[in-house]
This record gives structure tokens, sequence and C-alpha cells, in this order.
């Protein structure tokens, strides 16, 4: 019996890692191969991303989470327009770094369902440069309307990045005196200025 039940568990972690797996190793395989796109083509490069990632990434639910109680402030087209600039300032830095980095895998190592919320979970994984520096990175995923699993986060060497964008845009609209479409408008720049790599490297 026992078997039975440890099997049972051990199931839809199971599954989870392999469909992050199978997502993740896409991803990386597109990325290695269009890595001169983005200089060359870079709105072919944001439609290739958008399409890799559709489906598997919430993009919408990281954004309004980003925008935190601020979202409420806004009106239904600005936060459309808010997912949009969110979006492709997540492709943009990919792509800068990218255009910098060596070659990379990613290793998918483990997947737990939370036990108090079986719609939770975290995949950890780890980016091996072709030099050999590893970095530990967390998915944090949610089941969909009890479906699709999606990811809502990334934790990367420890810096949360989804809270580290909300901090940002919680100091963009106190420096804008809470006016939403400014910082809508300048985030890309706000995204640059915030340094993730170095808080990451810093670590």
């Amino acid at each position: 019996m026992a078997f039975y039940v440890t099997s049972a568990q051990a199931g839809p972690e199971e599954d989870l890692l392999h469909y992050v797996d199978d997502n993740t190793q896409r991803l990386v395989k597109q990325l290695n191969a269009e890595r001169g796109l983005y200089e060359e083509d870079p709105e072919t490069f944001y439609r290739n991303m958008d399409d890799a990632l559709d489906g598997f990434v919430d993009f919408r639910r990281i954004a309004a989470r980003v925008m935190g109680r601020y979202a409420r402030q806004a009106t239904p087209e600005q936060r459309n327009e808010f997912v949009g600039r969110f979006k492709r300032s997540l492709f943009d830095s990919y792509a800068q770094a990218l255009v910098n980095a060596e070659d990379f895998s990613i290793n998918v190592n483990d997947a737990t369902i939370n036990p108090q919320d079986d719609n939770r979970a975290s995949v950890a994984m780890e980016v091996v440069t072709a030099s050999g520096n590893r970095h530990a990175v967390t998915y944090s995923m949610y089941r969909k309307n009890g479906g699709k699993w999606m990811m809502e986060n990334v934790i990367v060497e420890g810096v949360n990045i989804g809270l580290s964008f909300r901090d940002r845009f919680t100091q963009e609209m106190e420096a804008s005196r809470g006016q939403v479409q400014v910082v809508i408008d300048g985030w890309s720049d706000a995204v640059k200025s915030l340094n993730l790599e170095d808080e990451v490297n810093n670590s």
C-alpha cells in the first residue's frame, strides 16, 4: 500500500519536472540558435520569444503583481499596455544578456508541489556556462484554474526577480507622484537602471 501511495505522490511532480524541462530546453535551443537575431531583426526576435513562452509564462499575472496595489489605479488599457511593455523589457534583458554570454545549458533538477496547496509548486534548476560557472534558478509555478501549469516568478541566486520589479515599480510611482502612465512609458529605462545582473552577482 505504501508503495502505491508513494508512486501517486511522485507522479504529478515527475510530470511537472518533465513539462518544465521540455519547455526550458526548447527555449535554450531557440535562444542559442537566435543569438544574432536580436541585433539583425529585433521585431522577429520579440515575436519568436513571445511564441516560445506563450502558454508557459503567465506574463499578465506577473505584470499585475509588479504593479501591485497600483494596478487598481490603472485603466484596463493601461494594464494591457504595461503587460506589453513589461514583456518587451524582459525580452530586451534576455537578448542583451545573450549577446555577451557564453554558451550555456540548463539542468532542471527537482520539482516540488506545495504540500499545503497542490496548485502551487517550485522547480529547481541550474544554469551551467561553458566555462563551468553555475547559477541556481527556481521557477515558481501555479496551476491555472486547476489545469495547466504556468510560471509566475523566477528566483535567481536567491534574488526574487518579481519582487525586485515590484519594488522598482513602487519607486517609480513615488518618483512620478502617482502617475501610472509616466511609469508605464518609462518602464524600459527603469528596468535598465535596476541592474538585476549586478544584484544577482552580488547576492
